[in-house]
């Protein structure tokens, strides 16, 4: 009984730790700046995805309506000219917004701040913000759920395996299950209402994500059906755990999709 608590507390820490890595190693999560301007310390954390229809704002929190912002940007993959927005002082924060784009539509943006004739660059090196769709939390929460009790049941059953236990046939169950309703019904859903596309994956494109969560599925469908046949197989659940570790460690939407301009199409395989 307390083997098998403790394999599971080691189970569920592993795989929040993998989660909390992929959030933060993606192209989507913010960057954090911290900047000193006249005197005065300041964080900033500056959004490099926004959802809805509505401009993203940007914003920092500042001691006083004395000090001042703008925002250079321009469209991604274009030869536009840097355009500049103001930002206003509102409840402490200096406050700007990027115009819309449509779904998977890119800017590239820096922001500077000024205070007393001084003006500092808040970001060396400019920043890309993706624009999507709103996605329903009827879709986005159980999507997000499922892929987690997938990664959780994954990590269990690989040890299961190695540790030669009686339930690797009901924990490879369980993780097929989750990860081809996480993955492969919500999941499109997900993007669907993100970005307008379904399926952007093998064989009608090189979005990463679902060719990621593709393969990693068909390693654990083999899985459970050569284990199924025989419990002799079980390496099988041990190789699809490996297998599946190795696509949660790819920062989440890596080479995802990109509105281009020019065609009024959406690209996949873009950073």
């Amino acid at each position: 009984m307390i083997k098998s608590i403790l394999i599971w507390l080691f189970t569920f820490l592993f795989t929040v730790g993998i989660a909390v890595y992929q959030r933060m190693t993606g192209p989507t999560y913010p960057v954090d700046e911290e900047v000193t301007l006249n005197g005065k310390t300041l964080d900033v954390e500056l959004p490099r995805s926004h959802g809805g229809p509505d401009d993203a704002p940007i914003e920092i929190r500042v001691p006083d309506r004395s000090f001042k912002g703008k925002i250079k940007f321009k469209r991604m993959g274009t030869d536009d000219t840097l355009r500049t927005v103001s930002m206003e002082y509102r409840d402490g924060k200096l406050v700007g917004h990027l115009p819309h784009q449509p779904p998977a539509g890119k800017l590239r943006y820096e922001v500077f701040l000024s205070k007393n004739q001084q003006q500092i660059k808040v970001n060396d090196e400019s920043i890309s913000i993706r624009f999507k769709g709103a996605v329903p939390d009827y879709i986005l929460i159980p999507h997000i759920i499922l892929m987690f009790t997938a990664m959780l049941f994954s990590t269990r059953t690989g040890i299961e395996a190695l540790i030669k236990g009686k339930q690797t046939l009901r924990y490879t169950t369980v993780t097929v299950i989750t990860l081809f309703l996480g993955g492969l019904i919500l999941g499109p859903l997900v993007q669907l209402h993100a970005f307008n596309e379904l399926w952007a994956g093998w064989p009608f494109g090189g979005d990463l994500t679902d060719n990621k969560t593709l393969v990693a599925f068909i390693f654990w469908l083999i899985a459970f059906f050569r284990i199924r046949k025989s419990d002799k197989n079980r390496w099988w659940a041990v190789v699809a755990a490996i297998m599946l570790l190795a696509v949660y460690l790819i920062p989440h939407s890596m080479l995802g999709s990109e509105y281009n301009y020019e065609s009024g199409e959406i690209q996949t395989g873009k950073n």
